[in-house]
């Protein structure tokens, strides 16, 4: 019977069977210490005619893509193309229940073209007239057992002022997170406490989203801007050019001009969205221009008040802050100090709030339109 029982898994370890990651780890390329570059099979998989299949036994992958056919074994620079020995300059590894294979060798034999971003901090990857941007992992990767989100209160020093914030990091790179736009109520026009919604959501963090139309007698309280769930457009904007931060469903974030919103959009890659602005920060620097993005009110730079803001970091961090008695520019310096690349005002006033793990930050003064949520897988 134990003879038998060995011959079985044996064969099970031999038999060559489609790789999949193992978790629900995000499609993104890595970077390792010595600048090697690499990228999932899952990845691979998703383009058309690439075919990924493994055998265990022999920590073999083999990669076809028509006339084209690739064998890489795990740990081995020894790689075989159409059967011919050759040696790979990155070795092929596994890591979180993923299989990473060298991202030049792949690429430049399957025909993708590869496109460093800014900062090398994403890959577009084009297979024809199809392309996709990845963000770029570099040095550790993320294990799933680490915390997602952490919350502080920080000091930040504006000239001779002094602001207190709450601060919430999210590693948008780790495996459990996953963000969210939600209407009050499910419907443009609804109000809803934050709480309600953060808690209706099964979310971990809430911050308000949108200007909406706080101060109407009637029922029907519109928010203002794009609003995208899931890849669908929940409420419709007038077409301005106030800042919009968007993500795909990779948790890939950026912010955008309003008026680039349907070619974005249209592209398909649009998981969620939420317009807001001014824009604060891009690449680092405070760039405020609010005639620009269709802000009319003589005092947005001038007043100051309850504050709530987006940030996106170069390591693919989301910051989500709330502060108070700060004007905009003042904001935009805080943003940067706290670390953020690009950065983006949301509604303030009385509808600043922020959620986490189970209680508020910041109490908002209002209930509120809309909001961006984190949510564990």
């Amino acid at each position: 019977m134990k003879r038998i029982i060995a011959i079985v898994v044996l064969a099970m370890l031999t038999v060559i069977t489609p790789l999949y990651a193992a978790s629900a780890a995000k499609n993104l390329a890595y970077v390792d210490k010595n600048g090697q570059s690499y990228i999932s099979v899952g990845v691979l998989k998703t383009y058309d005619g690439v075919k990924v299949a493994y055998t265990a036994a022999e920590k073999k992958l083999h990669i076809t893509r028509e006339d084209t056919a690739l064998t890489l074994y795990l740990g081995s620079r020894n790689a075989y193309v159409n059967g011919k020995k050759v040696q790979s300059k990155a070795i092929p590894f596994s890591e979180n229940g993923s299989t990473y294979v060298p991202l030049q060798f792949v690429s430049q034999h399957l025909g993708l073209k590869l496109s460093w971003g800014h900062n090398r901090s994403t890959l577009k990857i084009t297979d024809g007239n199809v392309a996709h941007t990845l963000p770029v992992l570099s040095g550790t990767f993320i294990s799933s057992q680490t915390k997602p989100v952490t919350s502080t209160r920080k000091t930040f020093k504006v000239g001779s002022r002094s602001f207190s914030a709450q601060v919430v990091t999210v590693s948008l790179l780790h495996p459990k997170v996953e963000l969210d736009v939600v209407l009050a109520g499910n419907k443009a026009g609804k109000v809803e406490d934050l709480r309600s919604i953060a808690k209706r959501s099964k979310a971990v963090v809430a911050i308000n989203g949108t200007f909406f139309d706080a101060y109407t007698s009637g029922a029907y309280k519109a928010p203002y801007g794009y609003l995208v769930s899931k890849g669908n457009i929940l409420h419709k904007a007038s077409g301005d050019n106030r800042t919009i931060f968007a993500y795909d469903n990779n948790s890939l974030a950026a912010m955008i001009p309003g008026l680039d919103f349907k070619s974005v959009y249209d592209a398909g890659h649009m998981e969620g969205a939420l317009q807001a602005g001014p824009r604060l920060l891009t690449d680092g620097k405070v760039t405020l221009d609010v005639k620009k993005e269709g802000f009319k009110d003589p005092k947005i730079l001038t007043g100051g008040g309850a504050r709530s803001a987006l940030g996106i970091t170069k390591d693919h961090k989301l910051i989500m802050l709330t502060t108070g008695g700060a004007t905009i520019p003042q904001l935009a310096e805080i943003m940067r100090q706290a670390g953020a690349y690009q950065a983006m005002n949301l509604d303030g006033g009385a509808s600043s709030g922020l959620y986490y793990n189970g209680s508020y930050l910041t109490t908002p003064g209002r209930q509120i339109s809309n909001a961006i949520v984190v949510k564990y897988k």
